[in-house]
């Protein structure tokens, strides 16, 4: 019987909380590797974090290309160019 995860990613959890928690999972595995189904259900946990982290990005770099605008205020539609 599994039972519920205390630190599952929501879509209200902030990019900073998402990126906070994955490093605290990253601390706990290198600090003392728990046992495999720990380790398995904290890998779960990462990857939906990371996906949460994706998700905000990609909706980010939308609202950036969505307000970017000429010299003149017109609204124009720009690419975001990664640096």
């Amino acid at each position: 019987m599994t039972t519920p995860k205390a630190h599952s990613p929501s879509a209200e959890a902030s990019i900073e909380s998402s990126l906070g928690r994955l490093e605290t999972i990253v601390e706990e595995i290198e600090k003392t590797p728990p046992p495999l189904e720990t380790l398995i259900e904290r890998y779960e946990e990462g990857m939906a974090l990371l996906k949460t982290c994706r998700e905000k990005l990609d909706a980010a770099e939308r609202r950036i290309e969505i307000i970017t605008r000429t010299g003149r205020g017109e609204a124009t539609l720009e690419p975001f160019e990664e640096s």
